[in-house]
């Protein structure tokens, strides 16, 4: 019997790896191995899946729950640049950590806003 959940565990753990997509920027899954398969007062079974906000929950029973991100984070932006996540509707945003009103475009020529004033204050 402890040989069943063993591999059980196991097949959880490469359910999650695939649903994961692999390949993109990496996304936070979680397991829990001692949560119920109920959401918002709705049981579900093994293999069922779910939203919460923006995770996408499958029913491992009797194993527990795996959740994982459904939007995919860039992971190779500048320093000066950080990742926002709009929960409600699940989009990612890059934006400058000096103002984050302000889009960040990696690559387009925009430089790190303090490096100009470095060189105002040197020169000017």
């Amino acid at each position: 019997m402890e040989l069943v959940g063993v591999n059980v565990m196991l097949a959880a753990a490469g359910f999650l790896l695939c649903t994961s997509g692999g390949s993109a920027a990496p996304m936070l899954c979680h397991f829990d191995s001692r949560a119920l398969c109920v959401f918002e007062g709705r049981q579900y079974s093994l293999g069922d899946t779910w939203m919460d906000a923006c995770m996408q929950c499958t029913c491992l029973h009797p194993v527990g729950v795996g959740c994982c991100e459904t939007v995919h984070r860039p992971v190779d932006f500048p320093a000066w640049c950080e990742v926002r996540v709009e929960s409600l509707i699940c989009k990612v945003s890059l934006v400058q950590t000096a103002d984050p009103r302000l889009p960040c475009y990696p690559g387009e020529g925009i430089r790190d806003p303090g490096h100009g004033s470095l060189k105002q204050h040197l020169w000017g």
